[in-house]
């Protein structure tokens, strides 16, 4: 993903040594070489697979490799089995805020085992729960780097044009992007739009897979906003479609970190309207970039929607502030000086070796 290949390709550029070992025909590959990482083009096909453990091993013994880093359950098992008895720092990586739970023993095989010296967290909601859930753990092994964006990925997005999927000019529109998962409260936005005052010159576009289900249509046909609540299905360009509505709103009920689409709203400066859940309500500030609800309220979310279409300018302003603050506060290169500080850190721990990483 493009926030992490920019995490390691900045620390190249700020002189550590660091080598991937990712799919060869990965988007970033060119990208990295350009910055002088070594990229193996190599990746476990399951989480328990002789062959890469002794591929990583292998890297781990000949490379004289500080830092082992890595970021999912495939790469956990192996690089665990790899790592063993070597003089190398493990470091797993950890988004969101589900599932973690002291009694369930697959944590104790990955976050909580033993040679995971520590986790980066990409959100103090994360961190905070690892710690409230580690009853025998080492609490000092979480620790929080948000994942930075940088502001010029956003810049040039024109705006779709809305008129493809029925949308009339000069019409107010909210937005949502989603998957079809239950934890994104969609159907409390469904419940209200139905809560809304009629006569209101506004679209709902749902975007995304499997997002029209009975229960939503049906729901869309007995609001006054029926022929205005558009299911759009997948769109290959949300930063385009972002760029286009006035309100992004997200009604996930639970279980997330900084979420993907409420940053991409943010970096476009379309305002976010979103619910106060761990992680991303820690995303914007309320009323000045942004609003909060409070999740599974469509009471709530209905007044927001409806103050949001009545003070339009004001709205305007906060999609502005929105864009500014993820710039302050989540800028790619305020991640990678901290990562640069946390793996420093890290390498004066153990000074065996010189400063490399895998990363994978």
């Amino acid at each position: 993903m493009r926030p992490e290949a920019e995490i390691f390709i900045g620390l190249a550029r700020l002189g550590f040594d660091v080598e991937i070992m990712t799919y060869g025909d990965a988007e970033y590959v060119s990208a990295f070489r350009e910055a002088g990482i070594k990229v193996i083009d190599f990746h476990p096909s399951r989480k328990f697979d002789r062959k890469a453990v002794a591929m990583i091993r292998e890297r781990l013994v000949d490379g004289g490799h500080n830092i082992l880093q890595m970021y999912n359950s495939k790469a956990y098992f192996n690089g665990l089995r790899a790592a063993k008895r070597l003089p190398v720092k493990v470091v797993f990586y950890r988004g969101t805020q589900a599932n973690i739970h002291w009694y369930d023993p697959t944590l104790y095989l990955k976050y909580f085992h033993p040679r995971v010296d520590k986790v980066i967290c990409n959100s103090l909601s994360v961190e905070e729960e690892f710690k409230t859930q580690a009853k025998f753990i080492d609490k000092n092994k979480f620790i929080t780097i948000n994942k930075g964006h940088r502001p010029a990925w956003y810049e040039g997005i024109e705006p779709a044009d809305l008129r493809t999927f029925g949308v009339k000019s000069g019409s107010f529109v909210f937005v949502t992007i989603a998957n079809a998962r239950r934890v994104k409260g969609v159907i409390y936005l469904m419940k209200a739009i139905n809560l809304l005052p009629p006569g209101m010159d506004i679209y709902v576009l749902l975007v995304g897979r499997g997002l029209e289900t009975p229960e939503f249509r049906k729901l869309a046909d007995q609001s006054s906003y029926g022929d205005r609540i558009i299911f759009t299905g997948f769109q290959p360009n949300p930063l385009e479609i972002d760029r286009a509505c006035d309100v992004a709103i997200l009604t996930s009920i639970s279980a997330e970190s900084l979420t993907k689409s409420v940053i991409e709203a943010m970096g476009v400066g379309t305002t976010p309207l979103i619910t106060n859940i761990p992680g991303n309500r820690y995303l914007l500030e309320h009323a000045k970039s942004g609003l909060l609800v409070p999740p599974k309220n469509p009471q709530a979310l209905a007044d927001a929607m409806l103050l949001l279409f009545e003070k339009k300018t004001w709205c305007t302003e906060m999609g502005e502030a929105a864009r500014e603050r993820l710039t302050s506060k989540l800028h790619i290169d305020r991640t990678i000086s901290e990562y640069a500080e946390f793996y420093s850190d890290l390498i004066t721990e153990n000074p065996v070796y010189k400063s490399k990483f895998d990363v994978l």
